[in-house]
């Protein structure tokens, strides 16, 4: 029971956080509750949490101007090597961190288009919870100004 409540709990906190995400089916191979979410011009993805209760994040296709503010308020700039400037200011190309430490892994493809495809992977779901919730308020930043 203390394991359906860890989940429970993650998916209420990722749920409260990007309030796009939706319960579905199938559960990918991270075994625990799977969240999708699709919204046109914002992009597409998942966030899950596996059997050791790490959290991942995949999405495509965002704005690459989101994803620069939400990943400098969340974690700074030139964490990835993509500049001082943070992703926001990046270079097409693939930018990629191993925490060999934690077993985390980070990998950001920021494409020509100006979207951003992101794979953020075994973390805590903390973690997880803050970055969703910094996308969410960049997002909203960017529909106001729509």
């Amino acid at each position: 029971m203390a394991w359906a409540d860890h989940e429970s709990a993650a998916q209420d906190a990722f749920t409260a956080a990007f309030p796009a995400l939706n319960t579905s089916d199938p559960r990918c191979q991270c075994f625990g509750p799977t969240l999708r979410w699709d919204v046109d011009g914002e992009g597409t993805g998942k966030v899950c949490l596996d059997g050791h209760g790490r959290a991942t994040m995949a999405f495509e296709n965002v704005p690459k101007a989101a994803i620069g503010k939400a990943m400098t308020e969340t974690w700074g700039a030139d964490w990835f090597d993509e500049g001082p400037g943070g992703l926001a200011a990046a270079e097409p190309g693939r930018y990629h961190y191993e925490d060999e430490q934690t077993y985390a892994e980070y990998e950001f493809d920021v494409k020509a288009d100006g979207t951003v495809d992101l794979d953020i992977a075994y973390v805590k779901v903390d973690d997880i919870v803050a970055m969703l919730d910094a996308l969410e308020r960049a997002l909203a930043e960017l529909r106001c100004a729509a």
